[in-house]
């Protein structure tokens, strides 16, 4: 036990290397290679978070569940993976992310495997409840390695392109359950995610690193120069978790107007996610294979929506998020209400308005908790990215039966304005944050004397603190 301990233990600092050229190796290197192993870990925890929603069909037809019992457990996923992903945002500030990612993968694999094997909706529950829970130790050491390999002025771009793996994931798990399913039955559709997803956690576990002061190198900060984020001082380090996360989450009312906007993004994007396709055919006249088809534009039009959003703020807005999250969140609404005035029979508007779709959505849906890691600071960059996914994924258990109810009672109309409500919510609440950066307000996040404004003279006093 004091092994395992030990092992999730934050890995020490080692000197750092005074062989300028091979930090630069070392940095390039690395930076790559932390980025594809998450991009490609994150893909693979959408295996097992989605494999039930394809698997449906198989267990109404074998085991005579209904869909209101089917919904249960989807509810129950939302929930215990939106508590998880706060609970895992403070335990990744305080363990290695190399093995934290790596132990909820493979964790997730195991109950993947488990749930094929049930045959009881207690069971069912049960194991994708605790899916649910293991879910949330994904994206919080994303968010610490992409603060900590990552300097502020780039750090959209490696963030989104990160964030495409939602994407990619969202993409490809309809295909790889939905053959098992066709040729072998609902439970190889929980099996094979359920393997595929130990061996890429092994593969995690192989190919991450926690901090560059780990290895020996310098701070990103000081590596590249960049000190937008704000300095750590030797006060900080003294922190306790409780401090951080009074101090920073709790006390700082932007990561709150940030939570509370998430929520409302979050309802519009499962919204659409997952009732657009029996939208497109109570009302179009859609088939179910041009329904799916359709809203699979979503995903595609998000993966291109994050690398933009993270784009255009590192070089349009000089690494400003509040306009871009404005920016899509008013895209959001436009879109939207186009796509639900279309009449029906415009079969190629409809694939562009669900492309364009996602694409406005995910530009918050990526940057909300990209700005929540910047404006709290780097020691609580994963608790803050978990608090406020922890209101997104209520947002998320909102669209289900809440989102449902409203449809069921006031038609597809009551449902659009729903949604349209929540756009504009959304943008009243990221408009106050259209200027507010890391550097703005340091000041007010710090009780500590001011750090001086010259760069070099923060540069100087900045590898002495990095050190251990």
């Amino acid at each position: 036990m004091k092994t395992l301990l030990n092992m999730i233990k934050p890995a020490p600092h080692l000197p750092e290397i005074e062989d300028q050229e091979r930090v630069r190796e070392d940095y390039k290197y690395w930076r790559i290679r932390i980025l594809y192993s998450m991009f490609i870990g994150y893909t693979f925890y959408y295996f097992t978070r989605k494999s039930f929603t394809f698997a449906m069909p198989g267990l109404i037809q074998d085991l005579g569940f209904d869909k209101s019992q089917l919904g249960i457990l989807g509810s129950i996923l939302y929930i215990t993976y939106g508590i998880s992903k706060f609970a895992s945002g403070v335990i990744g500030d305080c363990t290695n992310p190399r093995y934290m990612m790596a132990f909820g993968l493979i964790v997730t694999g195991i109950l993947n495997i488990c749930f094929g094997l049930s045959s009881s909706l207690f069971f069912f529950a049960l194991f994708w409840g605790l899916n649910g829970w293991f879910q949330g130790f994904g994206w919080p050491p994303c968010a610490r390695f992409l603060t900590q390999w990552y300097s502020q002025s780039e750090r959209g771009s490696w963030w989104s392109t990160c964030s495409v793996s939602h994407n990619v994931g969202g993409f490809l798990i309809p295909w790889v359950a939905g053959v098992a399913l066709q040729y072998f039955g609902w439970r190889y559709a929980m099996y094979i995610p359920g393997v595929l997803c130990i061996l890429v956690g092994l593969f995690l576990i192989d190919r991450l690193r926690d901090t560059p002061q780990s290895l020996g190198l310098p701070p990103i900060e000081k590596y590249r120069n960049d000190y937008a984020d704000k300095v750590e001082t030797e006060k900080d380090k003294s922190l306790s978790t409780k401090e951080v996360l009074m101090k920073y989450v709790f006390k700082n009312p932007y990561i709150w107007l940030l939570a509370i906007a998430y929520f409302f993004v979050y309802i519009v994007r499962t919204g659409i996610n997952d009732w657009t396709a029996l939208f497109l055919v109570e009302s179009k006249g859609y088939s179910n294979i041009g329904a799916n088809g359709c809203v699979s534009l979503f995903e595609i039009g998000g993966g291109f929506g994050s690398l933009a959003a993270g784009w255009f703020s590192d070089r349009l807005f000089a690494a400003k998020r509040g306009p871009i999250n404005v920016i899509f969140a008013i895209g959001m609404l436009l879109c939207i209400g186009l796509f639900w005035f279309i009449p029906a029979g415009y079969t190629l508007l409809d694939s562009i308005l669900m492309f364009c779709i996602g694409f406005a959505i995910f530009g918050p849906q990526v940057l909300i908790g990209l700005t929540a890691a910047e404006l709290s600071h780097k020691k609580s960059a994963a608790t803050s990215v978990g608090f406020v996914g922890f209101f997104a994924y209520f947002g998320a258990a909102f669209a289900g039966y809440p989102l449902g109810t409203i449809t069921q009672n006031l038609g597809w109309e009551g449902f659009y304005w729903a949604l349209v409500v929540c756009c504009i919510v959304s943008i009243l609440l990221l408009l106050p944050l259209w200027s507010v950066t890391a550097a703005s307000i340091r000041h007010q996040n710090d009780s500590a004397p001011a750090p001086a404004t010259s760069p070099s003279r923060v540069s100087s006093a900045k590898p002495k603190a990095a050190r251990t």
